[in-house]
């Protein structure tokens, strides 16, 4: 499936609130996500971001139409060489291809504009679909830390995955 990556728009506010309002995948993001996803959490949203320079976060765009988000998050302190790299994908759109396609294309842009060596992402222990995206974009399993989230009511594993400069 054909996609594209590109800057958050205000005029994009109605897609993101429209594929990011859905309990599927709430559930494996962190509680800093909201749920019910509202046109207003949209709004705030674009508007937090769209000032980053170089740009850290991006429209996943499929026919015209924004159906999901993948950015990059630069750390601090230690941890000042890494990204950690976050994403959701409108569930119409899942198992296509375009995530793990996107993956690659935004690790591309983290390593080219940020000064790093390392990539990283945190799926969630039973979030299988993202562990296989992620190896499919290149990325290794690095650690795997038993029972350390807690989300809606239970215990998850954390998985830490990975991909080096």
């Amino acid at each position: 499936m054909l996609f594209k990556l590109r800057p958050w728009q205000i005029e994009d506010a109605e897609d993101l609130a429209k594929y990011a309002n859905n309990p599927n995948i709430a559930k494996f993001l962190t509680n800093g996500f909201p749920h019910p996803y509202t046109i207003e959490n949209a709004k705030s949203f674009i508007n937090m971001i769209k000032e980053h320079n170089p740009t850290q976060i991006f429209a996943i765009e499929v026919h015209g139409e924004a159906v999901g988000s993948i950015g990059l998050h630069p750390q601090s302190d230690i941890m000042e060489k890494n990204l950690e790299l976050g994403y959701f994908l409108g569930e119409p759109f899942w198992n296509k291809g375009v995530i793990s396609k996107a993956i690659v294309e935004i690790t591309n842009h983290g390593f080219k504009n940020f000064d790093v060596v390392r990539i990283f992402a945190r799926p969630f222990g039973n979030n299988i679909a993202s562990q296989k995206a992620l190896e499919k974009a290149g990325f290794i399993l690095e650690a795997k830390i038993e029972k350390n989230i807690y989300k809606n009511g239970a215990f998850l594993d954390e998985l830490i995955y990975a991909v080096r400069k």
